[in-house]
């Protein structure tokens, strides 16, 4: 069995209170207040930004030209994130260049990016992963629960086959730089999921 697998499986708990939790289960039914959506698209967009620094980071801390290529291509598919964002921004009139980030957004961020910067490739790696390998599950789950349509744009780009190759290319990646038996990056990956049940928490009740 593989790291990456063997670290999903070991947070399974938190991937499970992720998929539980009544903001992406509102999301799915469409009940979830536009508000609320709309204060989370602003969080996510700022977040984003730095998780694409991470992999900016991680591309220039590639030993080789495979990872140098691969990470490159993550950091493109982050864009892509980023229109979907700026799409919802444009329709709940948000000024994504003046939001300003919740604790729990900032304790993600500043997490992701002193583990690119000084953290091993391979932590980096056990930092950005629980994000994409989530959101797939997440977008994969709600979007086999037959969900209301209202945020229907959101289920579709992470129940995408596109982004499930982003997050296994990450996963892979994970396997090649991840140092055999090191726990800190047992201990990334764990905090990294934490810091998203925290995200969810903190756009619901904020």
């Amino acid at each position: 069995m593989s790291l990456a697998t063997t670290l999903w499986e070991d947070n399974a708990d938190l991937a499970a209170s992720a998929l539980a939790h009544p903001f992406v289960r509102r999301l799915g039914d469409g009940t979830l207040p536009e508000p609320v959506f709309a204060g989370y698209v602003a969080q996510d967009a700022f977040y984003l930004e730095s998780f694409a620094r991470a992999y900016a980071l991680a591309v220039a801390h590639s030993p080789d030209r495979a990872g140098f290529d691969a990470f490159a291509d993550l950091l493109a598919g982050v864009r892509d994130e980023l229109r979907l964002h700026e799409g919802y921004a444009a329709r709940f009139g948000i000024d994504l260049a003046r939001v300003e980030p919740l604790p729990a957004t900032l304790a993600y961020t500043d997490f992701l990016l002193a583990t690119a910067a000084l953290g091993s490739l391979g932590q980096t790696c056990a930092a950005l992963t629980p994000c994409m390998r989530l959101y797939a599950h997440l977008g994969r789950s709600l979007a086999a629960g037959e969900p209301d349509d209202r945020y229907g744009d959101w289920i579709r780009t992470y129940a995408d086959p596109a982004f499930e190759e982003l997050a296994a290319t990450l996963e892979g990646l994970l396997d090649t730089y991840a140092v055999a038996g090191d726990a800190r990056t047992a201990t990334v990956y764990r905090r990294a999921m934490r810091l998203e049940v925290g995200f969810f928490e903190a756009a619901y009740t904020n």
